[in-house]
């Protein structure tokens, strides 16, 4: 009885190592694919637009620390002129929870017209917002717009969809739950390994949108 606990202990320490093992082999390849997309704001190469990533926003309306430093980030793109347009991912599977149209607002109080602000409301999580930007709206080459920690990611998937993209961290501020989301990373890369290994299909996808017209077709709210 002894030898065989012993025994079935030592195969799930084994298994515990491998499975370890291959967890940070898809982290680090995963990484290593979408690092080197990562280029500073004056360095990137002009693109169709930029996509921006939602993240949560306050019950007010009011974007967080993260998604205004995103924003601001964009913001400076297209005032140097890398990009012409927006394209706004996020969640709004919900009437009581809307990321995109808080984000639009806050580009507009910048400045930016609505016509330039495309909304993409079921942008739910990263391989969804960058299936929806090829498939719903055509985009072939974009610019990345989030924080570090979360860029290599998006790129990597971006770079398996077949989209000519680069990144420009939006890293403006410490975040105080910065480590929380650097270990979320962890999960979400190999979430994303998955995802871009099955081809999962998004939950929504709907008909196509044209960034070369006027983005007031993706307004719910005006």
């Amino acid at each position: 009885m002894r030898r065989k606990v012993i025994k079935m202990l030592g195969i799930l320490f084994v298994s515990g190592l491998l499975t370890a093992g291959a967890s940070l082999a898809v982290n680090s390849y995963v990484y290593r694919q979408g690092r080197p997309l990562i280029q500073s704001s004056d360095q990137v190469k002009p693109a169709q637009v930029a996509l921006v990533f939602g993240a949560y926003v306050l019950p007010n309306g009011t974007p967080s620390a993260a998604v205004e430093d995103r924003l601001l980030t964009a913001l400076e793109l297209y005032q140097d002129g890398k990009v012409q347009k927006f394209l706004i991912t996020g969640d709004h599977g919900h009437d009581d929870y809307d990321e995109v149209n808080a984000m639009k607002s806050y580009l507009e109080k910048k400045g930016i017209p609505k016509k330039d602000i495309f909304l993409d409301h079921a942008g739910f999580d990263t391989y969804q917002s960058l299936v929806r930007a090829r498939d719903v709206f055509g985009v072939k080459d974009t610019i990345l717009v989030t924080q570090e920690f979360h860029l290599p990611r998006a790129l990597y998937i971006a770079k398996a969809l077949g989209l000519q993209a680069e990144g420009v961290t939006a890293d403006r501020r410490n975040l105080l739950n910065l480590q929380a989301m650097e270990l979320r990373e962890v999960g979400a890369r190999l979430k994303a390994f998955a995802e871009v290994s099955v081809g999962r299909s998004p939950k929504y996808l709907g008909p196509a949108i044209d960034l070369a017209g006027d983005a007031a077709v993706t307004h719910d709210k005006g």
